[in-house]
């Protein structure tokens, strides 16, 4: 794929509708009272929409219920890959803007943080021994020589020194070992994993194609890194993760300062025959149509939000100081749902008194399930 075939008549369109797009709903969720509500709120609802991309589908009652530990059946394959999603975006969306595309950053998001490190000194062999010997925290291990008998004459003390040499010998080969052992990929079993799938060369091939974005406009640069990392698909399980470092391009570039965009959740809007064209042009278009539609839908959803919360911050009018329905209404805006338990959890209060909070702020109930009950802004 080439740079220069994202310039072709047609692509000025969408490029500008997503432009604006993101530029307005960053806008307004800077100044915004529900910005850290509404962020919350869209990372579960995008990581779910990554599963549906995929074909699976998630509930978004028993995706919130299993994030807060609360499950009602045990959870299924497909929730908990739902949820690696979900504290994929939490990760990316609470570190720097530049944090993810970094190479620290690919390190610990492909769970290769250890190995990074060590590449880069900071995780020494040596240094964790020092640090290791010296528990009581005075400095003693520091200066703590091997335990030294006075020999009685020159024979046993050649013997001695001899002895302490070659102790000293098999530390040095034995700290050798385990820092080769730990710089050392671990073993993939041939009938998970191709084994002639070089995931180095194709990170970094892939990020040559970023680096080639950098005069580009930042919703054209997350575009064309979402479709090349399909392309290219440098990992072999986890190809969601594309759209979520292409969401990093966008905050990285200083186009979305205040939030992280929901890329699978503007896809997902994309009706299904449309969504991959074979030429390289038409499915950057398409991805550039995705970013404007999440950013649309993000600003719809904000304003309803909003809306509910002015309505709903009314019956608070004349309670007591030490009334939990404040809290109970800014807890209900990060989640799209929130059941009796999850309440009593986080307010600190029993099951019952978080049912009689829901009935006074008068919140919908969501579920409709007789097992349990769950309520939310919906």
């Amino acid at each position: 794929m080439t740079i220069h075939s994202c310039n072709r008549q047609g692509k000025a369109t969408p490029l500008a509708a997503a432009e604006d797009s993101l530029a307005r709903l960053d806008e307004r969720l800077a100044k915004s009272p529900i910005r850290e509500g509404w962020i919350a709120r869209t990372h579960f609802t995008d990581a779910a929409a990554c599963l549906w991309l995929e074909g699976a589908l998630v509930h978004l009652d028993d995706f919130v219920l299993h994030d807060a530990g609360m499950d009602v059946r045990a959870p299924t394959f497909e929730l908990t890959r739902a949820h690696a999603v979900l504290r994929t975006r939490r990760r990316i969306a609470e570190a720097k803007p530049d944090w993810a595309l970094s190479a620290a950053g690919l390190a610990g998001l492909l769970g290769r943080g250890g190995q990074c490190d060590r590449e880069d000194g900071s995780g020494d062999g040596e240094e964790e021994g020092d640090d290791a010997l010296d528990m009581d925290g005075d400095g003693a291990a520091e200066t703590a020589e091997p335990l030294r008998l006075t020999p009685p004459d020159d024979q046993l003390a050649d013997v001695f020194a001899a002895v302490d040499a070659a102790i000293a010998q098999a530390d040095r080969t034995l700290a050798g070992d385990i820092a080769t052992q730990a710089r050392r990929p671990p073993e993939r079993h041939p009938l998970v994993y191709d084994l002639d799938w070089d995931e180095e060369e194709r990170l970094d091939a892939w990020r040559a194609v970023i680096d080639q974005t950098r005069t580009l406009p930042p919703t054209l640069a997350a575009a064309i890194a979402a479709d090349a990392w399909s392309a290219i698909e440098p990992l072999q399980h986890t190809p969601w993760i594309g759209r979520l470092l292409a969401a990093s391009v966008l905050r990285q570039r200083g186009k979305t300062r205040s939030h992280l965009a929901c890329l699978h959740d503007g896809l997902k809007a994309i009706p299904r025959e449309r969504r991959r064209p074979r030429d390289s042009a038409g499915r950057l278009a398409v991805g550039l149509e995705a970013i404007a539609a999440a950013a649309a839908a993000g600003l719809k959803e904000h304003d309803r939000w909003l809306m509910a919360r002015t309505l709903l911050t009314r019956k608070l009018d004349g309670r007591r100081s030490t009334s939990r329905l404040p809290a109970l209404l800014e807890y209900v805006l990060t989640r799209p749902i929130v059941s009796a338990g999850m309440i009593a959890a986080e307010l600190k209060i029993t099951p019952r008194a978080a049912q009689d909070l829901v009935a006074e702020l008068g919140l919908r109930e969501a579920t409709g399930r007789g097992r349990y009950r769950a309520w939310g802004i919906l």
